[in-house]
């Protein structure tokens, strides 16, 4: 999902796409817009949550392939005649 203008939510970095949220919630929350311009924003909020939940998962399965790797080194070699 792409905003006037802007970049899709999907290409922003973790950084960035959270400001940008956090700078739709408090613009929803102030109830000075406008019906379509807080629809808008609602529907890039949606998008940009979506985006930051799927890179949450993606870091999410790096760090526990990370903790797999990690647990198989730390496993001792049965040494022979042991």
């Amino acid at each position: 999902m792409q905003d006037e203008g802007g970049v899709p939510a999907e290409e922003l970095s973790f950084g960035d796409a959270l400001k940008e949220l956090e700078t739709i919630v408090a613009g929803l929350e102030s109830g000075q817009l406008e019906l379509e311009d807080s629809l808008a924003r609602y529907e890039r909020g949606v998008a940009l949550l979506r985006a930051l939940q799927a890179k949450l998962s993606d870091a999410e399965q790096k760090v526990t392939t990370l903790l797999g790797e990690l647990e198989a080194e730390d496993v001792p070699v049965a040494a022979d005649g042991d």
